[in-house]
């Protein structure tokens, strides 16, 4: 009962419900962080655009699908949580929050990012998972601290040449979408540190040796004939992965490699570094 009465509370812009929704929180935490996480918002209670000095704020698993114009009051934030909410197009608002360090927009119904996202010039980490996006789109390429990019669950089939801009840019995970081919951009980025191409469509992989910066590839679940070759040291996941680049062969059979494992999935919390 305690859910649908806050969903249906949410629609009323009393203070009171206001209060009811917020749970008493008047004053801004010392933390100088709000955590509203599955609390069945539809629309973001006002009072939050008061603390002014608000660093953090977690909106997860919402049902929102706008935001309110007073959330630029909010220029101190660095983490702002968006994802698992309804959002079919980036509220623009969210641009004015020039000190975003990090971001999360997965799994919502996003198909394109507005031209405004360049304003985030302190961004370092964006997460756009598990949206409709069918290209990335090139305004991520302006991003020029941009060090952790989370792109999976998508329906990306290329990467723009742009990408290679982005120079701070340490780890890419692209799991789980339509790239039939490695991304050849990829290739013309040597400070890379970990590269996830897992559950894509990609054939043949291109040496990746010449890449000083690498230190882990995840090539797992594609139909690929061969492993990408790497320098020593850099650790492979994959098919194949602990072998020679090509797999054995025995009187025109090939040898069937055992898989080696992922590493552990990301923690249920979200971290806060880069």
């Amino acid at each position: 009962m305690g859910n649908s009465l806050k969903a249906i509370v949410a629609f009323v812009p009393s203070k009171k419900c206001q209060k009811y929704l917020l749970e008493d929180l008047e004053e801004m935490p010392v933390d100088k962080m709000v955590d509203l996480s599955g609390r069945q918002l539809r629309r973001l209670p006002l009072h939050i655009c008061s603390f002014r000095e608000l660093v953090k704020l977690y909106l997860s698993d919402n049902n929102l699908n706008h935001l309110p114009p007073e959330l630029e009051q909010l220029q101190n934030l660095q983490i702002l949580a968006l994802d698992f909410n309804n959002f079919k197009a980036l509220p623009l608002v969210v641009c004015t929050l020039k000190q975003l360090c990090i971001l999360y927009l997965g799994n919502n119904k996003l198909c394109s990012l507005p031209l405004e996202l360049r304003l985030l010039q302190n961004l370092k980490t964006l997460w756009i998972e598990s949206n409709c996006l069918q290209c990335l789109p090139e305004v991520v390429c302006e991003l020029s601290l941009l060090k952790t990019l989370h792109a999976g669950s998508n329906a990306l089939r290329t990467l723009p040449t742009q990408l290679q801009c982005l120079q701070e840019l340490r780890t890419i995970w692209l799991s789980g979408n339509l790239l039939s081919e490695f991304p050849s951009v990829l290739l013309d980025m040597p400070f890379l540190e970990v590269i996830d191409v897992d559950r894509n469509s990609i054939r043949f992989f291109p040496s990746l040796a010449h890449l000083p910066g690498l230190k882990l590839v995840i090539y797992d679940h594609n139909p690929c004939r061969n492993a990408p070759k790497v320098a020593k040291g850099v650790r492979r996941v994959g098919r194949w992965s602990e072998e020679t680049p090509e797999p054995r062969k025995r009187s025109g059979a090939v040898i069937e490699i055992t898989l080696d494992e992922k590493p552990s999935p990301l923690p249920a919390t979200k971290p806060e570094t880069e």
